[in-house]
């Protein structure tokens, strides 16, 4: 595993409540579970937007993205973190197939899917007792304490979510505040690391503004370049779910000023 990226001057290291954060991946992956133990064995064999994935190996993948938690906790702690949230767009996409390769191998063998994510959740809501929040952790991409694994694991759920709202017709999982406003800080903190400057503002209320793109920096008044969207948008823009250009097309993302096009900087994960 190579070594952590250090963070540019200009990129400020956000801070997350540890406690609200581990209540929002509880909470939302709660919200999932609920909405699943509805669908039928019709809807559950429904492709996805993921390219090869069903339903089914999709919410296989998500019980995976939380009960990695409980299976590093039962390993030996690391001697100190590798990686941190702002590696975890980069790095995880270095075993993008070996996780689906298993995702789609835990659907194929798991007939009961409502049983494996109550088993999921019962478990790590056991193991994470007592646990204190600078516990290192050895997951696939690297050591990494739990709080940050934490705050990673709202873009898994976030995005999954929505990925399942657009491949069941009517299917509504609600979005938990918290684990939205993570989600979307951090995906925007990322744009803002992997393009430092001051000359683009980007805007996602109520979540997060940053500031990146190299070029002349303000310093009052309204910035020149200005990019703002919904958190929703910001998320699917963030994960190739939705192409800039279309986004712009379809007014769901407004951009003005000659540094304002995000176009080449997107995705930050796919």
């Amino acid at each position: 595993m190579p070594p952590a990226k250090k963070p540019n001057a200009r990129t400020r290291t956000r801070t997350y409540d540890p406690a609200k954060t581990r209540t929002a991946v509880l909470t939302q992956y709660a919200n999932i579970r609920t909405a699943v133990r509805t669908l039928t064995s019709d809807q559950l064999a429904l492709p996805t937007r993921l390219g090869g994935w069903t339903v089914r190996d999709l919410v296989a993948h998500v019980t995976m993205a939380l009960g990695s938690i409980s299976l590093a906790l039962d390993r030996d702690e690391p001697a100190k973190a590798e990686i941190g949230v702002l590696d975890y767009t980069s790095v995880t996409a270095l075993f993008a197939d070996a996780i689906a390769e298993s995702s789609r191998d835990l659907a194929e063998r798991t007939p009961d899917l409502n049983a494996l994510l109550a088993r999921t959740e019962e478990r790590l809501t056991e193991r994470l007792t007592g646990v204190a929040d600078t516990r290192v952790l050895a997951v696939r991409v690297g050591a990494v304490t739990l709080t940050d694994y934490l705050v990673t694991r709202t873009v898994e759920l976030v995005v999954h979510t929505d990925d399942l709202n657009a491949a069941v017709p009517g299917l509504d999982i609600p979005y938990d505040r918290q684990a939205l406003a993570t989600c979307t800080r951090l995906l925007a903190d990322t744009l803002a690391a992997k393009a430092p400057g001051g000359s683009t503002e980007v805007r996602i209320p109520p979540y997060a503004v940053v500031q990146c793109v190299e070029g002349p920096r303000h310093t009052r008044g309204t910035p020149p370049n200005v990019v703002e969207t919904d958190p929703l948008t910001w998320i699917r823009l963030a994960t190739g779910r939705v192409q800039w250009a279309d986004a712009l097309g379809n007014a769901q993302v407004s951009a003005s000023g000659e540094r304002a096009d995000l176009g080449g900087l997107l995705p930050l994960m796919a």
